[in-house]
């Protein structure tokens, strides 16, 4: 097997190490043969699938806890005891979730920075070992040697590219950028917040606390429902998945909630207190 590189071909990609990738023109997928003038589309990738994760996170936390909470709080009979008691955990866990994000994206800045500082010792030190490594990998996808000489040639030569090449491939670690710890935290404090005021609304709105209750039961399920089925879709399932996310993501609120109000129920009444 060889390969041919053609320098002037347009159809190329340069990757982030330099390296020049030839990219085919057209496939025709019946017979799988090259169709030189077929056009084909890249799908487009997300490049912010990092801040897509902390919303969904903070959403998913903000539609359950305060909910369950609040669901908990509203067997008491007390409307202004359950706007409180929301409010406090509201604020609190969306400082917690936004700190909890941005300490987790400072430790994997420090992580990256320990395993590149490593690794580039290890190719200044022990290139020959390093060598090997990268063959190694190479011959994960079935590529030998006399394929992989050229390429390995050129990271030999470029140090740097070298160990972010190993950082990539071996280590698997993409360089954390500057601002993802605060616009984390942000993006996760944010949503967490949004997510937890929906179920509270109707507590600010109607004063008997059963009737706010099942009004903050029906509008949290149908935001649940939308949210488990908008989350399903936005990682490429198919409707029939999603739908089934949609009433996995529903059942655990509501699992949440019924078991929160039975506990403070329970306790109110172990307490000698009331209920409305």
């Amino acid at each position: 097997m060889s390969t041919h590189f053609e320098q002037d071909e347009p159809a190329q990609l340069e990757s982030g190490l330099g390296l020049r990738i030839p990219r085919a023109n057209g496939l025709d997928v019946h017979n799988g043969s090259v169709a030189p003038n077929a056009q084909t589309e890249l799908e487009p990738h997300s490049s912010n699938s990092e801040l897509v994760r902390d919303a969904i996170i903070g959403l998913a936390d903000g539609l359950t806890v305060p909910f369950a909470l609040t669901a908990g709080l509203s067997s008491v009979g007390s409307t202004h005891l359950v706007i409180l008691g929301g409010l406090a955990e509201l604020f609190a866990g969306s400082i917690s979730m936004g700190l909890g994000a941005y300490l987790a994206a400072l430790t994997d800045t420090k992580h990256y920075e320990v395993e590149f500082a490593r690794e580039t010792r290890q190719i200044a030190n022990s290139a020959d070992l390093e060598d090997e490594e990268m063959y190694g990998l190479f011959a994960e996808y079935g590529l030998g040697r006399e394929v992989v000489e050229p390429l390995a040639r050129q990271l030999r030569g470029d140090p740097e590219a070298w160990v972010k090449f190993m950082m990539d491939f071996e280590l698997k670690l993409e360089r954390p950028k500057t601002s993802r710890g605060w616009i984390s935290a942000l993006v996760m404090g944010i949503s967490y917040f949004v997510g937890g005021l929906i179920p509270m609304i109707p507590y600010f709105a109607v004063h008997s606390v059963n009737k706010a209750l099942f009004i903050s039961i029906g509008v949290t399920c149908v935001v649940l429902l939308i949210f488990g089925y908008c989350k399903a879709i936005a990682t490429g399932t198919t409707k029939r998945a999603a739908l089934y996310g949609a009433v996995e993501t529903l059942g655990i609120g509501a699992l949440a909630a019924g078991v929160s109000y039975g506990i403070v129920r329970g306790v109110n009444k172990g307490l000698g207190g009331t209920t409305g």
